[in-house]
């Protein structure tokens, strides 16, 4: 444990059954928060009791489901098995939305110890739509209402000793009636709207004086050489007498103390200046470091701790600004940044994931992304956590199409707003303010988004986030619309939503590269064929690739988006008509790589131009809440295809790209340092692989997003048929850095500007890429070593002796039955490899894999295995957690930080391993402990104590690490390992585990 002195928190929460946590000893002190750890829920149809008889302790609650503590209604079915899988084929269908047009019930139970003179509150948000609550019989809220507004209540004078039960009636959802949330045109609505509570029901206990609304307020100088900052927190007398509190704390290890004398029911707001000297700044990932301060704050009185607060904050500036042609520009920490982002989903019935969620972020990096963008759908505090840590930039702000936009959107979906509403709006952007405003990845909100807040919205709106010390942009909507006080957005929503060529992306018009683009993609994205097979039946899959007018149920319920006509007929018209459903996906595959490809690469060299520059773009999506044909750049199993490689390849930090307005070849810089000493090495081929061009060239490229032209390629080469290809490498004195691939044809797609609609302009002619479906078959090998779980190196080969080049292969890992193990990490992927070249490509992964999958274009399909693997390690800050945190303030660990558990008895670490075959193993434990007592915990696999009270004795100090290893067995595939203290000052810290 950590060598600070913490108090032991008497207050234990419990789901029905589960036995508290012993009491401390009697004292009015503070207790840390404790969240709801679950629900009964059970339909208010089927119920006929109320909620006094509901909430009252020993309620019996037989026959109703258990559900998680962050929860829709249809969550919880869906984990207690009362529907098939809603991701496969028209399953969803069959669940009768009926059932949730009722309010739902959901119950809990909270253990209390036996300390006197306590305050007890409860601390309720993210009820979808609303509803009203009962605590012991007593009904203590009625009419709550809006997923965002946080309420407090008072239960003191009901709560007691021992066992205590809590009742929510939730009403169902309607987001054109409510300000809640909806899912648009994006994904089938889930049948009960996601009604339930999605974020986590907190019970909070203090002594006479509570402190609340904790935060950092920081100023960086331009310099970014000092930091001012202030610390606030409000200081509340709960209490009919007068009383006198000393509010102390630490801020980026500054310490301070202030007494503050506080009237009977009074609220004071305790300000502090502080200084930091060359503060460490936080950056975006791939712009420097992530590094985080701790604020912790106490209020004592009368010599006992009565309240306790904390939060973690970073130190960066964010300005923007509406550059020469009104678009908006944003700048961190003094630079400029070209956001390139992608819009985020939640999973479609809103289930928390930690590790999903984590996977999902590690790809935002992976692909090269700076952002992403929260259109509503504002997820728990867990999810910026991350965001902070990853160096993720996230913009928030509010959804369009539904009631939060009913009062400005003219005839679209969307109730009128009434009184209420602009009261629950503020209380909304309240809410949320306070909840990300010391989020360092979260820069900047959007009040609107297809249209902009009215006057009275917008000071609603304001007025709470100047209350809430918000010191980052505010944008009146994320399309090309303003405000009365904010003025114009600045940026743009002018499509494409649906199939465009390529090209598209370089003209200045509509949605083009110029400007800050907030929303826009070519569409729909045909996951692999493995995905494929994974979310539709073989009818379904039949259909898919024989009838470009059928309606796709795995797109969007939207008439507009309901079938993929436009993107069927253009890739028949440029690749020709499928021969197969393979023949389908792979040729989607290629049609979706170009087209991510040439969106990101145009909005990068155009971030410099002096006319008209790219400032900002977010791929409308980057991923779907569901098994979906639409808008995704990586599938909800996550597989990567053609749209992932080829936004990750125009993402390459310093990288050589062709333009398709005018055939210029350029090097863009992305990195914070100029590059000199660069070869561009231009090449023009035959699909039979013979050379039509060879141009080479010397450049140096400017830093920042700067570009260079190493050539232009002629618009007429002799001898070169209708389908081509181009290879651009990039090198310098230590190898190849980058090397790009075009496949591109003498006939132009032609775009219809005058006919544009608002989701996508008319191509009336088709590029000629027929060509590539005649290309002949190239030899390749292919070998692959795991030198560790959870890691491979694979090389390929085109083992050729001619001129023929192995096409755009794509590799898998892959299990015993041949299924991809996702996710993985790869070094490259989706390569071409000339005759007598080969690629080492490594990759990290997490699953039982046997071995690797190579499939070309033209080439056969080649697999190779592994070996045995090696041990790996699991990072305890990587694992879940249970009432245990992650922190950084001893030395020698070897992650990002290591695990302290809390002091009692059943905290504990659970890991999620992947062993390719059952069998046995040794997990080894490596530990401080730096009392001089032992600190024992049971160790379980799979839910099983394998070896209980295993002794964790103490090490010199928490600086001295040491190691336990335990041998298990373990099952083929995923395995959950736990460590569970059993004692009362419970676990040692733990920085990894070892499998092996």
């Amino acid at each position: 444990m950590r060598s600070l002195i913490r108090l032991l928190a008497a207050l234990a929460l419990t789901a029905a059954g589960v036995t508290a946590l012993p009491a401390a000893a009697s004292q009015a002190a503070a207790q840390q928060p404790v969240v709801l750890p679950g629900y009964k829920i059970q339909s208010s149809a089927k119920v006929s009791d109320g909620g006094a008889a509901i909430s009252t302790p020993g309620y019996g609650a037989s026959g109703w489901y258990a559900a998680g503590p962050r929860s829709t209604v249809l969550a919880a079915l869906l984990k207690n098995g009362v529907y098939s899988d809603p991701f496969y084929s028209t399953n969803m269908k069959s669940i009768p939305a009926a059932d949730f047009t009722v309010p739902w019930w959901y119950r809990s139970d909270f253990t209390l110890g036996s300390e006197t003179g306590l305050r007890t509150f409860l601390d309720v948000t993210g009820l979808i739509s609303g509803g009203d609550v009962w605590v012991n019989g007593a009904q203590v809220a009625a009419g709550l209402t809006g997923a965002y507004t946080r309420n407090e209540i008072d239960v003191t004078s009901l709560v007691h000793a021992g066992v205590n039960s809590v009742a929510f009636k939730v009403s169902p959802n309607d987001p054109n009636k409510q300000l809640t949330m909806g899912w648009i045109d994006w994904v089938q609505t889930p049948p009960d709207k996601n009604m339930g509570i999605f974020r986590d029901v907190v019970v909070r206990r203090s002594g006479a004086v509570a402190l609340r609304d904790a935060h950092v307020v920081t100023s960086l100088t331009a310099a970014l050489d000092r930091a001012d900052l202030t610390v606030k927190v409000n200081a509340r007398n709960d209490g009919a007498s007068a009383v006198t509190a000393t509010i102390a704390g630490t801020a980026a290890g500054m310490g301070f103390s202030q007494d503050v004398s506080l009237a009977a029911h009074q609220t004071k707001t305790v300000s502090v200046p502080l200084t930091i000297a060359s503060p460490k700044v936080w950056w975006p990932y791939g712009m420097g470091g992530q590094p985080l301060y701790d604020l912790s704050v106490t209020a004592t009185v009368g010599g006992t701790v009565s309240d306790t607060a904390s939060s973690t904050f970073g130190v960066r500036s964010v300005t923007s600004s509406l550059d020469g042609g009104g678009h908006r520009l944003y700048k961190i920490n003094g630079r400029p940044l070209l956001v390139r982002g992608g819009g985020w989903s939640p999973d479609l019935f809103l289930r928390w994931d930690p590790q999903y969620v984590r996977d999902k972020l590690e790809y935002v990096r992976d692909l090269g992304l700076n952002t992403i963008r929260l259109e509503g759908h504002l997820e728990p505090d867990d999810l910026f956590d991350l965001t902070d840590r990853m160096g993720i930039l996230v913009m928030a702000g509010w959804e369009c199409c539904d009631k939060w936009e009913g009062e400005t959107n003219g005839s679209e979906p969307g109730d009128k707003w009434t009184s209420a509403d602009y009261t629950v709006a503020k209380a909304s952007m309240a809410a949320e303010a306070a909840r990300l405003r010391d989020h360092p990845s979260v820069f900047t909100f959007l009040i609107g988004s297809d249209f902009a807040p009215n006057g009275t919205q917008e000071s609603g709106y304001l007025d709470a986030l100047n209350a809430a010390d918000w010191k980052t942009p505010v944008v009146a909507a994320a399309s090309d619309n303003s405000s009365p006080q904010l003025g114009s957005s600045g940026m743009k929503m002018d499509g494409p939503y649906d199939w465009i060529p390529p090209n598209y992306w370089y003209t200045k018009q509509l949605g083009g590269a110029f400007g800050f683009a907030s929303e826009v993609s070519a569409g729909p994205d045909v996951p692999t064929l493995d995905s494929l097979k994974r979310m539709m039946s073989s009818s379904e899959l039949n259909t898919l690739w024989q009838n470009a007018s059928a309606t796709q149920y795995h797109r969007s319920p939207s008439d507009t988006f309901g079938t993929l006509k436009l993107f069927d007929d253009a890739l028949t018209g440029r690749y020709g008509a499928p021969s197969s459903l393979d023949d389908y996906v792979r040729k989607a595959q290629l049609a979706q790589y170009e087209n991510t490809r040439a969106q990101f690469e145009a909005f990068g060299r155009n971030f410099t131009d002096s006319a008209n520059p790219a400032t900002g773009v977010i791929y409308w999506m980057l991923n779907s809440g569901w098994s979906s044909l639409h808008w995704q750049l990586f599938d909800t199993y996550l597989d990567q295809g053609g749209s992932y490689w080829g936004t990750r390849k125009a993402m390459t930090p310093l990288h050589v790209q062709y333009s398709y307005d005018n055939r210029s070849v350029v090097v863009v810089n992305s990195t914070h340092k100029a590059a000199s000493g660069l070869t561009v090495k231009t090449d023009v081929f035959n699909l039979d692989g013979t050379n039509k061009y060879s141009s080479t060239a010397t450049v140096t490229a400017p830093a920042d997003g700067g570009r260079v032209t190493a050539v232009t390629v002629p618009s007429s080469i002799s001898g070169l048929n209708t389908t081509y290809l181009l290879r651009l490498t990039l090198s310098d004195a230590s190898g190849e850095i980058d090397r790009n691939v075009y496949w591109l044809s003498t006939a132009k797609d032609v775009l219809d500007y005058g006919n544009s609609d608002w989701y996508y302009t008319p191509t009336t002619s088709y590029a000629d890429l027929k060509g590539l479906a005649g290309m002949a078959r190239a030899p390749i090998s292919v070998t692959a070593t795991s030198p560790g779980a959870g890691t491979a190196t694979v090389t390929v080969t085109n083992t050729g002796t001619g001129k023929l080049p192995a096409f755009y292969l794509d590799a898998h890992v892959v299990d015993a039955a041949g299924k991809p193990v996702l996710p993985a990490i790869w070094s490259d992927n989706a390569i071409s490899l000339w005759p007598g070249e080969s690629k080492t490509l490594t990759v990290t992964f997490r699953g039982a894999a046997t071995g690797v999958r190579v499939a070309g274009w033209n080439t056969a399909t080649a697999t190779a295995s592994f070996g045995s693997p090696a041990a790996r390690d699991y990072q305890a800050e990587d694992a879940t957690l249970s009432q245990a945190g992650v922190f950084t303030n001893h030395t020698g660990y070897t992650g990002t930080g290591f695990v302290d558990y809390t002091n009692v008895a059943g905290s504990y670490v659970e890991w999620t391993v992947d062993a390719a075959s059952a069998g046995p193993a040794t997990l080894t434990f490596r530990y401080a402990n730096g009392t001089t007592a032992d600190r024992p915990m049971d160790i379980a696999v799979n839910g099983t104590v394998v070896a209980a009270r295993t002794s964790f004795a103490a090490t010199a100090n928490w600086d001295t690490w040491a190691t336990v290893s335990v041998p298990v067995t373990l099952a083929a595939g995923t395995n959950r390992i736990r460590a569970t203290a059993t004692a009362t000052t419970g676990g040692p810290n733990v920085d990894k585990l070892t499998v092996g």
